[in-house]
């Protein structure tokens, strides 16, 4: 659920992230996970399994949202928890030995375009929350886990409609509707490197032999001022997003953006009180 963002490239199918990227990218999906766990717990709710899983897969598992959403929802299963970032798998082993689940926990270091994948056993449940637009070949990854998933298991993949917006529209006061400007320029950069965000999965699933048994849809609209983490969320993903957008961004774009970056100046988003998480969510269950 964590949802795959601009700012998180998160579920890791890349092999070449460097320290201090992975390092941002792990707080966004920490906090992705803190904020948006309600929603997660939803998702795992709401899949239609006559007998609960005993394993599962997270592909692109990130920091691990997810997986211990997974773990939380079906208390008899293992998770496997493949990722091609190492700083996201170390953090996520960190967690599980914090919460004592490490004996149901098993970290994959993979990059799923690879030809070749790990051996992954033959799970009841794949999971793929906000990774499947990452990957270079997705037809591929949807062959394979048709190819490893048990008889009668599951396959659920969540993807991001949208990007997650904080601002009032009307704000910031000096620059109204800079959000919506900022989101414009990074889908243009993105539809280039990432090409498959915001793709109709139905029939990339149905080609790979899945049958598509329900979707959803999922609005979030979480109001700041009931969860002091927005704050940061919303900081960490503009500082993010600001990395990508700057070159493309008006002078005056630019500098109204980085008023609100400033974590010692009076406009900081982080400290205003009209933040909210709004954002959709698609799932598929096929």
């Amino acid at each position: 659920m964590n949802q795959a963002h601009p700012h998180a490239s998160h579920h890791g199918h890349h092999g070449h992230h460097q320290e201090h990227d992975d390092a941002g990218q792990a707080e966004i999906l920490d906090l992705d996970a803190e904020i948006l766990a309600e929603h997660t717990a939803s998702i795992t709710g709401w899949l239609p399994l006559k007998t609960d899983p005993r394993q599962i897969v997270d592909l692109g598992c990130g920091t691990g949202a997810g997986t211990f959403a997974l773990l939380d929802r079906f208390p008899d299963a293992h998770v496997i928890a493949v990722d091609a970032s190492v700083g996201h798998l170390q953090r996520l082993r960190e967690k599980a030995r914090a919460l004592g689940l490490e004996e149901r926990v098993r970290t994959v270091q993979a990059d799923l375009d690879d030809t070749a994948w790990p051996d992954l056993g033959s799970p009841d449940l794949v999971w793929a929350s906000a990774s499947m637009h990452h990957m270079a070949d997705p037809e591929h990854t949807l062959r394979a886990v048709h190819g490893v998933l048990a008889p009668g298991g599951l396959f659920c993949v969540v993807e991001l409609a949208g990007f997650p917006r904080f601002l009032p529209e009307n704000a910031p006061e000096d620059r109204p509707g800079l959000e919506e400007r900022l989101h414009a320029v990074t889908d243009r950069l993105h539809a280039e490197h990432m090409p498959h965000r915001g793709a109709d999965w139905g029939p990339m699933l149905t080609a790979a032999g899945f049958t598509i048994e329900a979707e959803r849809t999922i609005t979030v609209n979480i109001e700041g001022s009931h969860n002091e983490a927005i704050g940061r969320y919303a900081l960490n993903s503009l500082q993010r997003i600001r990395g990508a957008a700057a070159p493309e961004l008006s002078p005056e774009d630019l500098a109204a953006l980085d008023r609100l970056l400033d974590t010692g100046g009076p406009h900081n988003i982080a400290h205003r009180d009209d933040l909210t998480v709004r954002t959709v969510w698609a799932t598929r269950r096929p």
